[in-house]
């Protein structure tokens, strides 16, 4: 009987050689390799990374605006509206808002009637972008002036948060209507509280 016991015992030590073979040395390979080819996979589709697909399958609008080089030359629009540009480079356009704003203020019986000018590295198109979207800026910058106090207009801290205010708003309204802002700065072309 030890015979037959040492015979029914052989084959079961081969299958779990077999099977640890399996699950330590070839399963693992087989994990890796998929995982190498999902992410060579997913790279390709531009899913993850900066593959050559992934740029390829980015789409620049050839109409959007284009930074405008201080030699007049238009610089590629590979840089995001969101990267700070260097003003040694490029160049400011100015552009002033016709009509000023008048509204009241939140504190008091007062109103504020503020002039405004903007500038942009971009080209005419952002100029053009502001001019075609005119009320809709001017509603959201009335919308501004209306929260504001005079205490708070009356400091060069304040006058310097309204100005970023303002910028964020005009931006806001142009990249909804026009897919780009580009507006770089807001200026007071007349500033009165009354």
């Amino acid at each position: 009987m030890s015979d037959d016991k040492k015979a029914d015992s052989a084959p079961k030590k081969k299958g779990g050689l077999i099977k640890k073979l399996v699950m330590f040395a070839v399963l693992p390979l087989v994990l890796i390799g998929g995982g190498i080819g999902a992410g060579v996979f997913a790279a390709g589709k531009g899913l993850v990374g900066g593959g050559d697909k992934a740029k390829t399958h980015r789409h620049v609008d050839p109409n959007a605006p284009k930074l405008v080089l201080k030699e007049g030359e238009d610089a590629p629009i590979d840089l995001p509206e969101t990267v700070k540009v260097d003003p040694e480079v490029y160049k400011s356009s100015y552009y002033t808002v016709e009509q000023p704003f008048t509204s009241n203020l939140s504190d008091t019986e007062g109103f504020l009637q503020l002039g405004i000018g903007v500038s942009t590295y971009y080209d005419a198109k952002v100029i053009d972008h502001l001019k075609d979207s005119e009320m809709p800026v001017r509603s959201a910058v009335l919308e501004v002036l209306a929260q504001q106090t005079a205490d708070k207009l009356n400091t060069p801290e304040g006058k310097l948060a309204l100005r970023r205010q303002l910028k964020g708003v005009i931006n806001g309204v142009l990249r909804e209507r026009e897919g780009f802002g580009g507006i770089d700065d807001v200026y007071f072309t007349s500033f009165i509280i009354q």
